[in-house]
């Protein structure tokens, strides 16, 4: 049984930008851009010459370091 206060350990995959957009709610992949250009979110890896990615754990460390709105 976990506890409150332990995570279970997140995979270490890459994700995609649809993937990424949809976890994090940015809407467009000019969002995303601005975002790495301002230094507000984690940069993207290159996958191949034309695709990039992003690892899941550095994401989810950055929507678990965004405060929080009740």
């Amino acid at each position: 049984m976990e506890t409150e206060n332990s995570k279970a350990p997140i995979p270490n995959r890459i994700i995609r930008l649809a993937e990424l957009m949809a976890l994090v709610g940015l809407t467009s992949r000019s969002a995303v851009n601005r975002a790495i250009r301002e230094a507000e979110f984690p940069p993207p890896i290159r996958l191949t010459k034309r695709a990039v990615g992003w690892r899941l754990a550095e994401v989810m460390a950055w929507i678990d370091s965004r405060p929080h709105v009740r």
